[in-house]
C-alpha cells in the first residue's frame, strides 16, 4: 500500500511539473490587425528619437540592406541569430502586429505568433522602458517604408535551437521592472539612468555574461566583450588616472574626438552615431549618470602617460637602434626603432607632433587614447587593422585599415610603440601572437 502510495505521488509530481513546463514554455497568439493603424506624428516624431535612443537601425539594418529589414548576423556562443524585419510590411515584418503585440516582445520577449524571441533581442532592458515611449516607438516603426524580407534561418546549436527553452532563462533573467526616477537625484540624473538601463540598453555590451548567456549583475556595467572588442568598464570612469570629464564622454559618445581619449570604433561607432542624432541633453544626462557610477578601478602604473598632453614625438634616434626614452632596453631598440618608424610612415601625418590634422580635426595624440593606455591591447590592434569607416551620418571621423598593407610583424611592433610611449613600465605580451589571433578572428567572420 505505501508502495502504491509513493507511486502516486512520484506521478502527481512529474505531472505537475510537465503541465508547469507546458505553461511556462506556451504563449497565446494575439490576432493580427485588420489594417494598417493611423499614427499621430507627434507619436512618429518621439518615436524616433526612443529608437534612436534604442539604437534599433543598427541592429535591424544589415550593411547594404533596407532600413529596419532586418537579416545582420549576430554571432554569440550558442550560435548564429539573424535579425528580423520590423517594418511595416504585412508578410515578412511587423505590418499585421497590434500595439499589444508589441508591448509584449518589448516587455516579454514573445513574438505576435506566440514564439519567445532569443535574448540577443534586449527585451531584459526594453521591459524598464516607460509605456509612452514603447508606443511611441511602435508608431515611429509603422511609419517607416515597408519593405518585404524575410531573415536568413538562424543556426542555433542544440539546446538553444528549442526556442521554448528561453521561458526558463526568462525566468532566471527577466525583471520587467520599470524605472522610477530616485527622488535623491536631479531629473538630468534620472533622465540618464533611464536612457542607459531603459532603451539604451549598455550594460548588454559593457556588462559580463555568465555561460548561459545572462548578465552578472554583481559586475554590472564592469566591462564586457562584444564582436572581438573590449567593451570597458563604465565604472570609475570619473576616478581613473585618466579620467574622463563630461564634456569629453559627451563628445565621444556623440562621435565626435575626445581629447585624451579617442573616438568611437568598432560596434561603439555606430552606436555612437545614433546618439549623435539625439538632443544633447539626453547625452549630458548619459554622461552624468555614467560618470556617477563607482567601481573597483585597477590604478595604472606610475610610468602611463595618461596625464601626458603632448603628442608624440618625431622619430628619434631609435630609428638607428639606438637606446630612445620609452624603449624598455637596449635589447628592445630594434623593435622600437621599427614601431617608430611605421608611426612616422603610417600615423605621424594625423597624430604626430605638429600634424595639421591635430589642429584641424582634432585629432588625438596616441600616447595618451584610452585604447593605448588600457591594460589589453585588443581595441588598439582592432583599431589598426579595421580602421575607422567614413559614415555617411554626421558627424563623421574617418581612418584607413591597415589589415592589407601592415603584416602581423608591422602590427606587434607599432603597438608596442604606442605602448612604449603611453605606459612604458607595463609593455603587452605576445603581441605578434595577439595580432595573429585577432587578424583571424576578423577574417573568420
Amino acid at each position: 500500500m505505501k508502495r502504491v502510495t509513493l507511486y502516486r505521488a512520484a506521478s502527481l509530481i512529474v505531472v505537475a511539473g510537465l503541465i508547469f513546463c507546458a505553461a511556462m514554455m506556451w504563449r497565446p497568439s494575439i490576432d493580427p490587425l485588420a489594417q494598417a493603424p493611423t499614427m499621430d506624428d507627434a507619436s512618429v516624431r518621439r518615436g524616433a528619437r526612443v529608437a534612436e535612443q534604442g539604437d534599433c537601425a543598427v541592429c535591424h539594418t544589415r550593411p547594404g540592406g533596407a532600413y529596419m529589414a532586418g537579416g545582420l548576423p549576430l554571432v554569440t556562443p550558442f550560435g548564429t541569430l539573424y535579425t528580423t524585419n520590423i517594418t511595416p510590411d504585412r508578410d515578412t515584418g511587423i505590418g499585421n502586429w497590434p500595439p499589444e503585440a508589441f508591448a509584449r516582445a518589448m516587455r516579454h520577449g514573445v513574438s505576435r505568433d506566440g514564439h519567445f524571441l532569443y535574448p540577443a533581442f534586449p527585451y531584459v532592458h526594453y521591459s524598464r522602458m516607460s509605456d509612452a515611449d514603447i508606443s511611441d516607438v511602435y508608431a515611429y516603426l509603422m511609419s517607416v517604408d515597408p519593405v518585404p524580407a524575410r531573415a536568413p534561418d538562424n543556426h542555433m546549436m542544440f539546446p538553444m535551437n528549442f526556442r521554448p527553452l528561453v521561458s526558463f532563462w526568462n525566468l532566471l533573467f527577466l525583471r520587467d521592472d520599470r524605472l522610477a526616477d530616485l527622488p535623491d537625484r536631479s531629473p538630468q540624473w534620472n533622465r540618464g539612468r533611464y536612457l542607459v538601463e531603459g532603451a539604451g540598453h549598455c550594460s548588454s555590451c559593457h556588462t559580463p555574461l555568465n555561460f548561459i548567456g545572462g548578465e552578472k549583475n554583481s559586475e554590472h556595467l564592469s566591462g564586457g566583450q562584444v564582436d572581438g572588442w573590449n567593451a570597458p568598464a563604465l565604472t570609475g570612469m570619473a576616478r581613473r588616472n585618466n579620467p574622463w570629464s563630461t564634456e569629453q564622454l559627451v563628445t565621444y559618445l556623440r562621435a565626435g574626438v575626445a581629447g585624451h581619449h579617442g573616438a568611437a570604433a568598432g560596434p561603439m561607432l555606430p552606436v555612437s552615431l545614433s546618439l549623435a542624432q539625439l538632443p544633447e541633453t539626453d547625452v549630458q544626462a548619459i554622461a552624468e549618470y555614467i560618470l556617477s557610477l563607482d567601481g573597483d578601478t585597477p590604478t595604472p602604473a606610475p610610468d602611463c602617460a595618461a596625464t601626458r598632453t603632448a603628442a608624440i614625438p618625431a622619430p628619434s634616434a631609435a630609428t638607428t637602434g639606438t637606446e630612445t626614452p620609452g624603449a624598455a632596453s637596449t635589447s628592445a631598440a630594434p623593435a622600437f626603432a621599427q614601431g617608430e618608424a611605421l608611426f612616422a610612415g603610417a600615423c605621424a601625418g594625423c597624430h604626430g607632433g605638429g600634424a595639421p590634422m591635430r589642429t584641424i580635426d582634432g585629432r588625438p595624440g596616441l600616447s595618451v587614447v584610452s585604447a593605448a593606455t588600457a591594460s589589453d591591447p585588443r581595441n588598439l590592434i582592432k583599431t589598426i587593422l579595421e580602421g575607422i569607416p567614413m559614415s555617411a551620418r554626421a558627424p563623421s571621423h574617418y581612418m584607413p585599415p591597415f589589415a592589407d598593407s601592415l603584416d602581423d610583424a608591422h602590427i606587434a611592433a607599432l603597438a608596442g610603440y604606442l605602448r612604449s610611449q603611453a605606459c612604458a613600465a607595463t609593455p603587452w605580451p605576445d603581441l605578434l601572437e595577439t595580432v595573429h589571433t585577432l587578424r583571424h578572428e576578423g577574417q573568420s567572420k
